[in-house]
């Protein structure tokens, strides 16, 4: 029985794995705009890593469920689930921006020539994740707030990316997305966001008084709109939504 949480991690893991195989079995393939000119893309299968790193934050999240249901919280338990956050949240998500990247530097012009290592800052979202991990499991006062951006947040943010490049049917989105400066920046934000300190909330409660939650309240308004009026690019504005409510309603996070 007290091993059982453990499975649930260790799925996290196995659905983090998938969304790394999805996103590099993805190659180019070859379009055409209005004018016939040729241009590059990638294939849609990538969307399949989203749906996996999705799998993985709802198992990340029956994994500490299950532990304290059946009280079988444990220090290995604890590292499982760093290792498998590791995998999921933040090298899978930095394939994906790796693979962006490809995509937006292949379609300037020479850019098939061009070095691998515009690439290379993908790398740095999982190891600012790596990083923001590690920290986490050498502090114990983070269990109603955060220091910093936990990883599964940055995770399901980058996985919603492929999903709103392939369902949201506006050409200002693909100029963003075809921006290799747009891919740069996230990661610069989102490594920075990880590996601060800025007070943020956990989305755990003492109780469920409205007075003592007022921010978490807020947010699941805010998402539950964000939802039904911007459909695919809610996630984006949701993450927006979290990091602001943690500050301005810092003193109510812990």
């Amino acid at each position: 029985m007290k091993q059982i949480p453990n499975v649930f991690t260790l799925l996290n893991l196995v659905f983090g794995c998938l969304a790394i195989v999805f996103t590099l079995q993805n190659g180019f393939i070859a379009q055409t705009d209005e004018q016939g000119a040729p241009v590059l893309d990638i294939p849609e299968k990538i969307w399949m890593a989203s749906l996996f790193i999705g799998l993985a934050a709802l198992v990340d999240f029956l994994d500490g469920f299950v532990a304290r249901l059946l009280k079988a919280g444990s220090e290995m338990g604890k590292q499982l689930d760093s290792l498998s956050d590791l995998v999921s949240f933040g090298v899978a998500p930095g394939m994906i921006v790796y693979q962006f990247l490809r995509l937006s530097v292949a379609r300037e012009e020479s850019g098939l020539d061009t070095s691998i290592l515009w690439m290379m800052p993908a790398f740095v979202l999982p190891a600012a994740a790596a990083w923001r991990l590690a920290r986490f499991n050498l502090d114990s006062s983070q269990s109603y707030s955060f220091k910093g951006m936990p990883v599964p947040a940055v995770g399901i943010f980058f996985a919603s990316l492929p999903l709103i490049y392939w369902n949201v049917n506006e050409q200002w989105i693909n100029d963003i997305f075809w921006n290799k400066w747009f891919w740069l920046a996230l990661v610069a934000l989102f490594s920075w966001l990880m590996i601060s300190t800025l007070p943020l909330m956990a989305l755990k409660f003492k109780d469920f008084s409205f007075k003592n939650n007022m921010p978490k309240y807020l947010l699941l308004i805010i998402s539950a709109l964000a939802l039904v009026l911007l459909k695919w690019l809610a996630v984006p504005f949701i993450v927006l939504a979290y990091v602001i409510l943690s500050l301005l309603f810092k003193n109510k996070t812990a």
